[in-house]
């Protein structure tokens, strides 16, 4: 409410003339130009000095910014200012004229200038330390997350783990949607009256196989009687719950399973009943109750690093009070990423992050890329899980992941980059210089995942670069804005970025196309599905009758030279040149920790989790940036934030 009456206050004269009050005269004029859009802590301006609060800021806050804009400003030169100077344009801005110069706008803009300039020596000091203040995090509290829906991954674990059970039965669950890049995220886990059918149904299933024939599976280890009947419901519901159960559940479900004369068929309904439990289908991930704290502990540790509930191992030692120290969880942490089913959660989070999902559901023009199948698709997935699990399980530098020189090919893919088949499916093989492919970029997935159905889309590659490796949210476009390309013609044929030339010409598009077309723009030599070419082909129909006949071929040059607006001296024409440039950018390197943040966390970082993003960064950075010690840090810290970094300073070299 109060920012749509800032706007309504910023289209009036006499607010515009003014500049007494920066939340109510000079807020909206900056809200209205969209630079909160890109100055944030996610934005594209992340690296910048400028960040703006967050939305729900108090009135407080946002004086406060205000005055922190004195860094931004000139105090012998006010007209110099960056503050003036970079939104309208006057000085090379990567968002463009976001305030025209001359308007009332920006004499608006120029009156806070002043103010700014007037302040004393005291009052400068005192703004740039509540500025830094607030950036660091330090005071505010992040959102509590009680309940977490199991993901469908987790659900297809958990009944494996707890029953045996190898059907899936989560795959015929409704779908799952993606949010903030993963599956997982706690605003999309709501349940809607078909995923409870599902549930429902799943749990029949599930506990009517699991005594199918007399076979308890080792779900009951004692002889039938009153006293087996606690048990079973004591012991089963542990490790259901993933915690103990109060008296009241006890009897609750004694009382059930007394409904049966039968001791299978008691068993069999209580077990039912268990799977349909909120307590079942939702993990506890934070308790006041101080008994269940452990087992929450153990919970939150074994869907992050497993993916699934926790083993006896790690409930025992939630029960001996072992995962209460710093010292504790890191023993136990590293006990579990031993463990085959780390390997598995890290599959998981891959596919998620690379968005597999994309690939495997995408189509191409079969007569233009021939190659590209059912089988090539799920093989560029492959090859990338392959890539991520030697880099990470084999200790290396994960950075690499942007500038490796080779790749894990199986025939379909070495069709696809022109190098001979391995032996083995999947093996490592070397890349020849002259491909220019490295890393993640110059892997078929990235390639084919941010491509159309008949041609490449640097708009797509841009954006995913930005979103993905260096965590930065791209504005989308404003609402009615004609999105369409030039068509083009056998008498006019153009390159895509000669199509795309609209985007730099047409205000409503270049602010946001700027920086993320010309990224795209770098990686033109290779297809739709990520074969290299030097030539872009454009095909026209020789015969419109006859769609038989082989379409008429126009080759055009391609310019491949890119850059990435924000980041010094990224000038690159290849994926490999992009690669080294992200391999070295603080922003990228730090969005490797974000990413796997927001997957076990399930939810956005907030600027209350600022010092746990960067104590986790640190310890990543100073292991030489090896996954494993990113895992060990980010879950010490998430349990205990005031001294999981200082601890782990030069431990994680000693363990390795």
């Amino acid at each position: 409410m109060r920012f749509a009456l800032f706007l309504a206050v910023s289209l009036t004269a006499p607010a515009i003339a003014s500049a007494d009050s920066f939340s109510e005269d000079v807020y909206p004029v900056l809200d209205k130009a969209g630079c909160a859009g890109c100055h944030n802590s996610g934005g594209v301006a992340s690296a910048t000095k400028l960040h703006f609060p967050e939305r729900d800021a108090p009135a407080a806050r946002i004086e406060s910014f205000g005055r922190s804009l004195v860094v931004l400003v000139n105090r012998e030169r006010p007209e110099e200012s960056l503050l003036l100077t970079k939104p309208t344009n006057r000085m090379r801005h990567t968002g463009g004229e976001r305030i025209k110069p001359g308007s009332p706008q920006e004499a608006t803009l120029r009156k806070w200038v002043q103010v700014l300039a007037n302040l004393s020596p005291e009052e400068v000091a005192a703004a740039k330390k509540e500025s830094e203040e607030h950036k660091s995090g330090r005071g505010t509290k992040a959102p509590g997350v009680v309940l977490r829906r199991l993901t469908h991954s987790q659900y297809n674990n958990t009944v494996r783990d707890l029953l045996g059970d190898q059907t899936a039965p989560a795959n015929r669950f409704p779908p799952e949607d993606f949010v903030n890049g993963f599956k997982n995220q706690y605003e999309s886990q709501n349940v809607s009256p078909l995923q409870v059918e599902a549930y429902s149904l799943a749990a029949e299933r599930l506990a009517r196989s699991a005594f199918r024939g007399g076979d308890t599976r080792g779900l009951i280890l004692c002889k039938p009687s009153a006293e087996c009947r606690s048990r079973f419901i004591r012991d089963f519901g542990l490790r259901a719950f993933r915690r103990p159960l109060d008296d009241t559940e006890q009897k609750r479900y004694e009382q059930l399973f007394a409904l049966e004369t039968d001791f299978l068929a008691g068993a069999q309904l209580v077990l039912e009943a268990m799977l349909q439990s909120t307590s079942f289908v939702f993990r506890l991930d934070q308790t006041s109750n101080p008994a269940w704290q452990p087992y929450a502990t153990a919970s939150r540790l074994s869907y992050a690093l497993w993916d699934t509930m926790p083993d006896e191992a790690l409930m025992n030692a939630a029960a001996r009070g072992e995962l209460s120290t710093p010292q504790g969880i890191e023993k136990t942490a590293r006990r579990m990423i031993e463990d085959p089913r780390a390997r598995e959660a890290l599959n998981e989070f891959v596919s998620q992050w690379l968005r597999f999902d994309r690939v495997l559901t995408t189509a191409r023009n079969r007569r233009r890329y021939p190659r590209f199948n059912r089988e090539s698709a799920f093989a560029m997935t492959e090859e990338a899980r392959q890539f991520i699990g030697d880099l990470v399980w084999n200790d290396r530098d994960f950075m690499e992941a942007f500038t490796a020189p080779y790749g894990f090919v199986n025939a379909d893919l070495a069709g696809i980059y022109g190098v001979p088949a391995p032996e083995k499916a999947f093996e490592r093989v070397p890349l020849p210089s002259e491909s220019e492919r490295a890393g993640l970029l110059g892997q078929a997935l990235f390639l084919a995942l941010t491509a159309k159905p008949d041609d490449t889309s640097p708009t797509a590659r841009g954006l995913f670069v930005r979103e993905q490796f260096l965590c930065q949210h791209v504005p989308p476009p404003p609402p009615g804005v004609d999105t369409n390309l030039p068509p083009v013609s056998e008498a006019r044929p153009m390159t895509n970025r000669e199509r795309m030339q609209r985007h730099v010409t047409d205000a409503s598009c270049s602010a946001c196309h700027n920086l993320v077309d010309p990224i795209g723009f770098g990686f033109e030599k290779f297809d739709a599905i990520g074969a290299r070419r030097e030539m872009a082909k454009l095909f026209f129909a020789d015969n419109e009758h006859d769609r038989r006949a082989p379409p008429k071929v126009v080759e055009l040059a391609l310019d491949t030279s890119g850059s990435l607006a924000g980041v010094p001296d990224s000038n690159f024409t290849s994926p490999r040149e992009l690669g080294a440039v992200l391999a070295k950018t603080p922003q990228c390197q730090e969005c490797v920790v974000k990413q796997y943040f927001r997957y076990t966390v399930g939810r956005m970082e907030t600027l209350a989790d600022r010092p746990v993003i960067q104590r986790v960064f640190k310890d990543f950075r100073d292991s030489q940036f090896r996954f494993k010690e990113l895992i060990i840090s980010l879950v010490r810290t998430r349990e205990f934030p005031d001294l999981g970094g200082r601890m782990h300073a030069a431990s994680n070299h000693q363990a390795r």
